[in-house]
């Protein structure tokens, strides 16, 4: 299984299984999350490069693979992933290789799916 496809799945998985429990600020929360990046004064790209970084920088896995995820699917370049990897590395620090990499690593696995 492509880590891809692992990783949708898993979060597909356990979103349903948090929001099952109908906790009022659980919900509120994804909802405000979901509401953050709708387009709006500044694009979806825009929102979720700027998610990228973010994530690159708190060093979250998770989102960083989401928001790589999302970048592909609107329509972000590697060159534009690589440009948002030098400034995660620059606000960061040395402490954000190992994400670039997994990062790396990522996008890779997700252009290579679009050429298959």
């Amino acid at each position: 299984m492509s880590q891809i496809k692992e990783f949708n799945d898993y979060r597909e998985k356990m979103n349903e299984r948090i929001l099952s429990q109908d906790n009022k600020v659980l919900k509120r929360f994804f909802s405000l999350d979901h509401q953050t990046y709708a387009e709006g004064a500044l694009s979806l790209k825009v929102k979720e490069l700027l998610g990228l970084v973010s994530s690159m920088v708190l060093r979250c896995d998770d989102c960083i693979k989401y928001h790589l995820g999302t970048c592909h699917e609107v329509g972000v370049t590697t060159e534009e992933v690589y440009e948002v990897f030098s400034i995660a590395n620059l606000v960061g620090g040395s402490i954000c290789i190992p994400h670039t990499r997994r990062a790396a690593e990522y996008w890779d696995e997700l252009s290579a799916q679009e050429q298959s």
